[in-house]
């Protein structure tokens, strides 16, 4: 699942599609849902129960909120492994495209849905960060990264963030389609203006 700040409008990508609609960003505010969700992209298909000693939850919990997830069209039965077991099996929807409207296209509740998300996101974004700085030295062939400073007009910067999701379709795979020596790797991108408007 990719997920973008900026509204798409251009036609799905090889099999993807595009969502940004109120129920589906609601779905996603939710730290633990976030980490449902990573949880899946990098490790495949589980069970509530897996997730849940994964994540340090009680199963009830993480059922709770798979079946959240599962109305939002975000996660779904895994036919691989639920026909074959008592237990019912979860992967993440392939193809979903996560669009973030901006705030002032939006009405006050769902204004206040998006500034949760990200807020739940900036969660997950700075345990990343510790990650990154308290890695092992031996990790270090596997982190990469970059800090610019870039003057741009707000053309060039929507000009910046699609040649960047350009990249990302470029080098993106199932984790079923990636071969021997791949890792899942999180990747972030921001722009934040460094300058104050009122000068």
């Amino acid at each position: 699942m990719t997920e973008s700040s900026h509204q798409d409008r251009t036609a799905s990508h090889q099999g993807q599609h595009t969502v940004s609609d109120p129920a589906t960003l609601k779905a996603l505010a939710h730290p633990l849902r976030l980490k449902i969700l990573r949880r899946l992209a990098a490790a495949g298909p589980a069970t509530a129960t897996a997730l849940a000693s994964a994540l340090g939850q009680n199963t009830g919990t993480l059922s709770y909120h798979l079946r959240r997830l599962a109305r939002a069209g975000l996660v779904e039965d895994d036919p691989d492994h639920s026909a074959n077991g008592r237990e019912r099996w979860w992967r993440g929807v392939r193809g979903v495209d996560v669009r973030r409207p901006s705030r002032a296209d939006l009405p006050g509740a769902e204004r206040a849905t998006v500034e949760e998300l990200d807020r739940a996101h900036l969660q997950e974004d700075l345990e990343l960060v510790r990650r990154h700085a308290d890695r092992p030295a031996e990790e270090d062939e596997w982190v990469s990264g970059s800090r610019s400073t870039l003057h741009l007009t707000q053309e060039e910067l929507r000009e910046f963030h699609g040649a960047y999701l350009e990249l990302l379709r470029r080098f993106r795979r199932d984790r079923t389609e990636a071969g021997p020596g791949t890792r899942p790797i999180a990747v972030r991108w921001f722009g934040v203006p460094l300058d104050d408007p009122q000068d």
